[in-house]
């Protein structure tokens, strides 16, 4: 839970919303305890009195309600509802959408089929005809409202599910001779519950807009009760001459709808793995050094020695050690294999040579890297880019992954060599068709 707090600390904004939202529910559950007047006494003799009058700070209404009251009870009734409809919906959509995704064939074509159907219809059009058969009342609101979601979540889950069903630890759930219901229980839901908790988070605040827009048009609250939509709704009448009876709401849903955003984007960020690994900060163009200056002694004699080379992974509080202590040296003519089970290290040891280790959160914290009797460790990003590609290179363990697919492989082959050698387009293309027939590549003019 810390952990979880610090980075979504990391995000200004979304903290900034969390700190105003938990202040709007903290006046909401002890709405019924504060010294409010009553939000549904009618005084007709103090009509459309302006905020900051005696015994009505934000004014009141029409009826001579107070504002301050209705407004406070109605921000409890939109969140509730909002609340509600959400976890409704979440939980019917992620039930539709995760026995889709695991079962697959005829079931989850027939219920995609009619989640398509429902999701071919605006869904405010769609929530006014289902509150226009099931009658006005905000009870039929938030039903219309959490139908209306559920396709929502439903698509967004068969998704992840299709992309967890066919992993190794499912297939071995399935060898083990568990149900269908234990593994979905047991190994795709808790995958598949911060996806959920995501999309819950980013669509509480439509909910309540949606809510209100209801209210608004008078399908959802019915007077006396107050909820915000219903409170613009009654006010529209009045908005030229007493104008503040239709900002209070309105500004009270701008904030609740901002806040709830902006936890929204700090939730889903904190629960991308990626960002947890820092993934999702700029990158470094090489690896970040964290070490003392070092003197091997080796300079100028062999043309790479790497030298007590360690490289962690720095991750928030934690400390990964990737690479710890390494020590090898390779001279001219030489060839030399590193051998180690997956994890051990090899492809960190390689990326640490040319400083291609992702920063965050890579970080080379000892050792040096001498190549022809220069320090690598201690060159900038600039002088660096003088060997990658001419003295030194490198070749990723999936090349085909790096391949433009808009782009012909020649013609990113040429663009490799000129950003390494200022070459005319004639001569790259003469040295990208002699690399490819290097590599036995049949009909290399084709590429």
């Amino acid at each position: 839970m810390t952990r979880f707090i610090a980075l979504f600390a990391r995000s200004q904004l979304a903290f900034f919303g969390l700190i105003v939202l938990s202040f709007i529910l903290l006046l909401a559950i002890f709405t019924p305890f504060l010294p409010l007047n009553d939000p549904n006494v009618i005084d007709t003799s103090n009509r459309f009195k302006l905020p900051f009058s005696e015994g009505a700070i934000l004014g009141t209404d029409h009826l001579g309600r107070d504002l301050l009251s209705r407004l406070l009870w109605g921000t409890r009734l939109s969140i509730a509802v909002g609340l509600c409809a959400a976890i409704i919906a979440a939980f019917i959509g992620s039930a539709i959408g995760i026995t889709a995704g695991y079962y697959g064939g005829h079931a989850d074509n027939f219920i995609m089929r009619g989640v398509d159907m429902l999701m071919a219809f605006p869904y405010i059009l769609l929530a006014l005809a289902i509150v226009a058969a099931l009658g006005p009342g905000l009870m039929n609101a938030l039903i219309a409202v959490a139908i209306v979601n559920i396709p929502f979540f439903a698509r967004n889950i068969r998704g992840v599910t299709i992309g967890i069903v066919h992993r190794e630890f499912v297939d071995a759930a399935r060898l083990s001779g568990m149900s269908n219901t234990k593994i979905i229980i047991t190994e795709i839901l808790p995958n598949v519950f911060p996806v959920i908790v995501i999309a819950m988070s980013t669509t509480v605040g439509w909910m309540i807009l949606e809510t209100a827009g209801l209210s608004f048009l008078g399908l959802g609250s019915q007077p006396p009760q107050a909820d915000l939509g219903s409170m613009l709704g009654e006010a529209r009448a009045a908005i030229i001459t007493s104008p503040h009876t239709s900002v209070v709401p309105g500004i009270m849903i701008l904030i609740i709808v901002m806040a709830i955003n902006l936890v929204g984007d700090g939730v889903r960020d904190v629960l991308d793995p990626r960002l947890k690994s820092g993934a999702l900060s700029t990158p470094r163009s090489t690896t970040e050094v964290s070490k003392n200056k070092s003197n091997t002694g080796l300079k100028n004699q062999i043309l790479l020695s790497i030298n007590a080379l360690k490289t962690e992974f720095r991750i928030g509080d934690r400390i990964l050690k990737a690479v710890d202590d390494v020590s090898l040296t390779v001279d001219k003519g030489q060839c030399l294999g590193i051998i180690g089970e997956s994890g051990s290290g090899k492809s960190v040891t390689a990326l640490s040579v040319m400083r291609l280790v992702s920063s965050p959160p890579g970080v080379i914290t000892n050792g040096s890297i001498d190549f022809n009797g220069g320090d690598l460790l201690e060159l900038s990003s600039e002088d660096l880019r003088a060997f990658r590609g001419k003295k030194i290179s490198y070749v990723f363990q999936d090349p085909l992954s790096t391949l433009h697919p808009l782009y012909t492989v020649g013609q990113q082959l040429s663009e490799a060599i000129q950003s390494n050698s200022y070459v005319g387009k004639s001569e790259k293309n003469k040295k990208a068709l002699e690399l490819l027939k290097a590599v036995r590549i049949s009909n290399p003019e084709k590429d």
